[in-house]
């Protein structure tokens, strides 16, 4: 049984996103820093503090309310990665961790949802299977 946020994988990786940003950020220009640096770092520490904050409200509706929260930011930050990688293609800026960490957080907050959703049947779950794969 999990005791703490902390023993929680997905928030693991995720803490680990949010440094990688921070890292990968450090590369872009600095006239960014009010910018697309700032909106892909608040995106990156919202992620495992969702989890957290989910984690510690008791409930599993709390629970479940946040892990979508932490989605949707993990969703704004892979825009926003990829925004990055269009403006400053012409730097040589490597976006091959941050890029493994977000998909990698990303499928363990849907499979969770997923699991914590009483609404899901599996003929839904095998639809949404079906859109990730094509």
């Amino acid at each position: 049984m999990v005791q703490s946020y902390k023993e929680l994988t997905v928030w693991q990786r995720s803490k680990q996103l949010a440094v990688s940003i921070y890292e990968l950020t450090e590369k872009f220009p600095r006239e960014e820093v009010y910018g697309i640096i700032s909106q892909m770092r608040r995106c990156a520490i919202s992620i495992p503090s969702n989890i957290a904050e989910g984690r510690v409200r008791g409930t599993r509706k709390d629970f479940l309310s946040f892990l979508r929260i932490a989605y949707g930011s993990g969703a704004e930050l892979e825009t926003q990665v990829e925004i990055s990688k269009e403006i400053f293609k012409t730097r040589k800026i490597d976006f091959a961790t941050a890029d493994s960490l977000l998909l990698e957080t990303m499928k363990m907050l849907n499979a969770m949802i997923r699991k914590m959703n009483p609404n899901t049947s599996q003929a839904n779950e095998a639809r949404e299977a079906n859109k990730l794969i094509s």
